[in-house]
This record gives structure tokens, sequence and C-alpha cells, in this order.
């Protein structure tokens, strides 16, 4: 049911944990405002990671009398969360942070340390952008903001942009340090986390938004929703479909509303046979259903 893969949310959490203490220690013997950030951002993507886990867990309880639908949503609500996450912690702390070194601005030392750090990082978030980005295109057709736009799988989405962040800021972090080095000027190392800062910012907002429509409730790819009116459509008896409604309740599992109209002429029986010839089509031929219901109505109803 759930999205993504335990896998991927399993690498991502054990790189970030191994790139967040490597940072802070860089940066408690460097004195980099960057590298500070940096941890701050690489604790953060760890902690979002066991909340996906969590979610992944939540959203797999069986259906019961409080929840008929099941939990799926569980998924959508955390990654909501973890959107709030980035965009509060990661990018406000690595703003406020960056502010207050270019005020009072501090000269880096050992940057040797603090380049190697980086460089293990930047391998450590390449491999598990690796690992997301074969899990976004599993499902993808088309340009990869296409994909984000319209994806139902908001875990790994949430992986991928952490992911793509944390890539960005690394080269910030990097740039800004070499600049404070070669100009004398820590000024550069303070502006990288303020940029590092607004960069998450800009992906924690994508991320909310994405997270905020799924939450509230988003219809299935168009193409599938049209293959399942083509379907019914296509049973005798049938005379019209007039609506095919569809809800993701989780990356993996829709439910599909039908409403169409029967031939006058057949009888109830035959109607209730078409309808569960329907359901069982549409079930069969898709798997991501989870549920499918026919409702007939009166062709004299507008």
């Amino acid at each position: 049911m759930a999205g993504g893969s335990t896998k991927t949310i399993l690498i991502a959490l054990g790189a970030n944990v191994g790139i967040a203490v490597a940072k802070f220690g860089a940066a408690a013997v460097t004195g980099s405002s960057a590298m500070l950030t940096e941890g701050i951002h690489s604790l953060v993507d760890s902690t979002n990671q066991l909340l996906l886990l969590y979610g992944r867990k939540q959203s797999r309880k069986a259906p019961d009398a409080t929840h008929p639908f099941g939990y799926g949503r569980e998924l959508y609500f955390w990654s909501f969360i973890v959107a709030i996450l980035v965009f509060s912690l990661g990018a406000g702390v690595s703003v406020y942070e960056g502010i207050l070194h270019i005020i009072a601005p501090e000269h880096a030392t050992s940057p040797l340390i603090a380049f190697i750090v980086l460089g293990v990082a930047a391998a450590l978030e390449g491999w598990s952008t690796v690992a997301a980005l074969a899990d976004f295109n599993k499902t993808r057709r088309g340009s990869i903001w296409a994909e984000i736009r319209k994806t139902k799988d908001a875990p790994t989405l949430v992986l991928l942009l952490e992911n793509s962040g944390a890539l960005i800021g690394l080269a910030f972090a990097a740039a800004g340090l070499t600049l404070s080095l070669v100009t004398g000027n820590p000024f550069w190392d303070g502006l990288a986390s303020v940029l590092i800062g607004l960069v998450l910012g800009g992906l924690a907002v994508i991320l909310l938004y994405e997270a905020k429509g799924l939450l509230i409730g988003e219809s299935a790819d168009p193409a599938m929703v049209e293959a399942i009116r083509s379907r019914a459509a296509a049973h005798a008896g049938v005379v019209r479909v007039h609506e095919v409604l569809t809800l993701h309740s989780a990356p993996t599992m829709v439910t599909v509303i039908i409403s169409a109209d029967f031939e006058d002429a057949i009888t109830a029986r035959d109607v209730e046979r078409v309808v569960l010839a329907i359901e069982r089509e549409v079930a069969t031929t898709f798997p991501i259903v989870a549920r499918v219901y026919v409702r007939p109505r009166d062709s004299s109803t507008t």
C-alpha cells in the first residue's frame, strides 16, 4: 500500500545520520557557519525519514469501523509534517544562522577537515539520491517536473527533493568556505548558509503544496480514468457513463465510483449482473483500485 521503498528510506536515514555526525564534528573544529547549517539540515532530514517510516507502518493498518477506507492517508499526513519541518527547522535555522554569521563573522579553521566531510557527504547523498530517483522513475512518464506535479507517491517525492536540496546545499557550503578562504572574508560562509536556507525553503514550499493536495484528496491519473470509463461503457446494457470519480487514499490505493445509465428494457437482475461484471473487470485490470462502486442512474435524471 505504501509508496516508495522502505529500503530507500533506510538508505537515506543511514546516510543522513552519518553525515549529520560528521558535519557537526567538522563545524565544531572549523567554526564554519555553513557546515553547522549543513549539520542541522542532515539532522532534520534524519528525523524526516523516521517520520516517513512511521507513516508507512501506520498506512498499512487494516480498515476498521472508525476508518472504513483504511489508514493510507497517514502517508500524506506525515509527508505534510515533514514539509513543515523542512521549512521551519531546515530553512529557518539555516537563514538565521547565516545572518548571525554575517553580522558577527568568525574565521573558519582547519578547512581541510570541512572539505573532506563535504566530499564524504556528497558521496553518501549521491548514493541516497540515486536510490530515490530509481523509485521515482518507476512510474514516471514525461519530465521530472511533470511527474512531481502529478505523483501520488509523497514519500518518494520527499526523499528526492530532500536529497536534491542536500546536494545543492553541499555545493553552496563548499563554495562559501572556498570564497572565505580565498578572500579572507568569512562573509561568504554566512551567505552560503542563507542561500542553503532559501533553497530548503523553496523545496519545502513545493512539498507543502503537493502534500496538501494529496491530503485533501486527488483523483487518479486521467488516462486511467478514461480507460475505466471506456471499459464500463463497453458492457452490454450500459447506455451511457456519466461520471467516473476516483480518489487516492494512498499511493497505491484508489477508490472508484462510476455513475451509469442502463437500458430501460433490461431487468434489475441484469443490471446487478452488469454492475458486478464492471466492478470485477475494473478491479482486475487495475490492481491499484482497492474499491469500485457502480451507481445505476436514471437516464431521465439531469
